[in-house]
């Protein structure tokens, strides 16, 4: 623990400032401002003694949480970071990007402010980066086995990282330009500027693991070349069939997926395109759907001088507090604020999505809503609250369904579940031979960190397969996490 009376000292919870919304809006860089190191050291000295650290099972990487919040606490800074990187390889994307589901399972989140568990991760390796601390880790022996990692997201990463220090020859396998995956593409840099990518691929590289950008499996190379190359293959490739709205009218141009949209913002700020070819500029923007892909349409709406934003939810307004079914320590459905809604645009709730309605020329020009409320069959319209609202530019983000089908996996012949993930065993072994899958793709659309935690444990489950063991850590399977 840090100071034993640290949350009675200090009950105010505080977080980095966001730089004024006429300034940031001009600019793609991350929102927040620097932040004081000593405020930092303050906030960790809440973290309590609290007998069982709940933060522990609320995070899947199971970050040693009140053991760095200690360590920043008496100022080791060097030895924080080293047990930041114990249990997460890239602490940098999910102190940015991760809801922290670790703050939702603190003790003194039951009847106080929780720390600032995820500031203080992120602010520890800042600080290590800075002062030189992150340095390459080679692996001191060779086992002479081959590996391909097919796909560069976060859980890819994880799992070549880990290999590659085993002693494994890894190559990193991606059909994009560049290595990230939605990192890369699906990430406003407002959110995580693509520096902290480049300087971890940077390390990466040192440390031995291969990069091979623009090859798309079961097209540019076949499966069967893929096996015949390597001793292992894992599948990272995530769930990347995205949810439409088949809806009358969806054909009408100015109609795109989120991830049509988000990924040629991205490319403009890393220098391939000069103005991406779906733009804002002086439209009404509809974004649908609430979560935080919406918000990433949201705010890069904004910064390309939209004329108008609205985001579109079919559920209802979440509460603002913890909900009586959603009890201490699992993590809540709550109302957020994000630092794009703080830039502006109306968010609508309960509403459902009639008809895209369109001009002459075959461009949208506004939507049909409908209210909804729940019902004995699901979303039910509510009578006579039919409206239109101008639309001029629509993106969808109503989630994922799964893993692409055609192609790799068709090729490979891996067996898919009822929901069309990838089927793998408790050392991530699908059922082909030699081939394992993390990430989105095995359990399905998730988050950052449980993408981070497959990709080191299936880096542990191909170790064992390729030498008869591992000293490689293994998550705790999800079968017995039951709190996130």
């Amino acid at each position: 623990m840090a100071d034993p009376k640290g949350f009675l000292k200090i009950t105010e919870r505080e977080l980095p400032k966001h730089r004024p919304v006429d300034v940031r809006i001009q600019d793609w860089r991350e929102v927040h401002e620097d932040f004081d190191r000593g405020t930092v050291t303050k906030q960790a000295s809440r973290c309590m003694d609290c007998g069982i650290p709940f933060c522990h099972n609320g995070c899947p990487l199971g970050n040693l949480i009140p053991e760095w919040n200690n360590l920043v606490y008496t100022h080791d800074w060097a030895e924080a970071i080293e047990r930041l990187h114990a249990t997460n390889n890239f602490p940098e994307f999910t102190g940015r990007l991760c809801p922290a589901p670790c703050e939702s399972a603190c003790v003194l989140g039951i009847n106080q402010p929780a720390v600032t568990i995820k500031n203080v991760e992120v602010s520890i390796i800042d600080r290590a980066w800075e002062e030189g601390w992150v340095k390459p880790l080679p692996p001191t022996h060779r086992t002479g086995k081959k590996v391909a990692v097919v796909g560069s997201g976060p859980a890819g990463l994880a799992a070549a990282q880990q290999l590659t220090r085993a002693g494994h020859d890894v190559t990193v396998y991606e059909r994009a330009e560049r290595i990230g995956g939605l990192l890369r593409y699906g990430i406003p840099e407002f959110k995580m500027e693509k520096r902290h990518i480049d300087r971890r691929l940077a390390q990466m590289s040192a440390e031995g693991t291969t990069f091979r950008t623009g090859v798309n499996i079961g097209v540019d190379l076949t499966v069967d070349q893929l096996k015949a190359d390597n001793d292992a293959v894992v599948l990272t490739g995530g769930a990347t069939k995205w949810r439409d709205l088949p809806a009358t009218g969806r054909e009408l141009k100015g109609i795109h997926q989120a991830m049509e949209y988000l990924p040629l913002a991205n490319q403009v700020q890393e220098g391939d395109l000069d103005r991406a070819p779906i733009h804002a500029e002086g439209k009404h923007v509809v974004v649908i759907g609430g979560g935080d892909t919406g918000a990433d349409c949201v705010g890069t709406a904004h910064r390309q001088g939209a004329a108008s934003v609205t985001q579109l939810e079919i559920m209802p307004k979440p509460p603002a507090k913890r909900p009586d079914h959603q009890p201490w320590p699992t993590m809540p459905m709550l109302y957020k604020v994000t630092s794009a809604h703080e830039e502006g645009g109306k968010r609508i709730y309960s509403v459902n999505t009639l008809e895209f309605l369109g001009d002459e020329d075959g461009n949208v020009r506004a939507l049909k809503l409908v209210e909804v409320k729940r019902g004995p069959n699901g979303f039910e319209p509510v009578e006579g609250t039919e409206r239109e609202i101008p639309a001029d530019l629509v993106t969808l983000a109503m989630g994922f369904v799964g893993p692409e089908k055609e192609g790799m996996l068709d090729q490979l012949g891996v067996e898919l579940d009822g929901r069309g993930n990838v089927v793998r065993d408790n050392d991530y072994k699908t059922t082909v031979d030699g081939v394992f899958c993390a990430g989105d793709m095995g359990r399905g659309q998730s988050l950052i960190v449980w993408a981070i935690a497959e990709g080191r444990s299936a880096a542990a489950g191909v170790d064992r397969y390729l030498t008869q063991d591992t000293t490689l850590p293994v998550a705790i399977p999800p079968t017995e996490r039951p709190l996130v």
